[in-house]
């Protein structure tokens, strides 16, 4: 699927990943774009730099999420393509205990990162079946494929994330939905440069792009209608080293978090 002619929804498109994907949506003459994001007056603006609809949305809250699809296909038409990329990145409290996080930031995570692709589903899959057609892309993270030092909720609620989007696009491939999973590793957005300690740096090991480099890679994975789009490439081999040798790749992060511990420590007793 080309953007080019589509009706296209973006969350969290204030900025970052999401901005740059509607900026290039626009760029590769999308015929509508809607966007939606948390920060009211950022979406505004980012909905009259790109001549959209702009939406304030929260969604971890199923019912923004489905005021959201109502509203983009009352003024924009059918949607053709829904990306749900909002998302956020907490550390773990203690880095000695993986299960520091409180309850209220696993929920958080769980909503945020979970349900709000499950809320998207339920809203717009009526519709595309009726129609055949229709594409979800979900920003994952390689960490839902790998994992994320420092972060339990992340990790698991990434893991997730992956779970329903194969479920997702197993049960609806025969009605002609197509599924894509963005799943980068560090890319330069606030995200990463506001990241409360290193832990949230380990994946930048392989370097940080752009958010314009994976709007490229997006827009190549569309075309291809890959379910996984991996604008770090070393990703895919890091998957399978981790199937085929999964103790040793367990051994493998627990070194590379060896050696992040004097930094995380130095950021605990400032």
């Amino acid at each position: 699927m080309h953007p080019r002619d589509k009706t296209i929804v973006v969350t969290g498109g204030a900025n970052g990943i999401g901005l740059a994907l509607a900026r290039r949506f626009k760029h590769e003459g999308a015929k509508g774009i809607a966007i939606a994001d948390l920060d009211g007056a950022k979406v505004q603006t980012a909905a009259k730099e790109l001549g959209g609809l702009g939406v304030q949305c929260d969604v971890s809250r199923e019912e923004d999420v489905r005021k959201l699809v109502a509203q983009a296909e009352k003024q924009l038409g059918p949607i053709d393509l829904f990306c749900s990329n909002a998302g956020i990145a907490v550390s773990d409290p203690d880095f000695e205990n993986a299960a520091s996080a409180p309850d209220a930031v696993w929920e958080r995570n769980w909503r945020i990162h979970v349900m709000a692709h499950v809320y998207a589903a339920r809203a717009l899959l009526p519709g595309m079946i009726a129609r055949k057609r229709g594409y979800f892309l979900n920003t994952v993270s390689a960490a839902g494929l790998l994992s994320q030092i420092g972060s339990g909720t992340y990790s698991a609620s990434k893991h997730a994330a992956i779970g329903f989007a194969e479920h997702l696009a197993i049960t609806h491939k025969d009605h002609g939905i197509k599924v894509s999973v963005l799943c980068p590793q560090a890319v330069r957005t606030a995200m990463l440069g506001t990241s409360e300690n290193d832990a949230g740096k380990s994946a930048a090991v392989d370097g940080v792009l752009t958010p314009e480099q994976v709007a490229e890679a997006v827009v190549q994975g569309l075309t291809q209608e890959s379910f996984l789009i991996l604008p770090h490439p070393q990703v895919g081999q890091y998957i399978l080293k981790k199937a085929s040798e999964y103790d040793r790749w367990i051994g493998g992060m627990a070194k590379l978090r060896r050696g992040m511990l004097p930094r995380m420590h130095k950021f605990v007793t400032k």
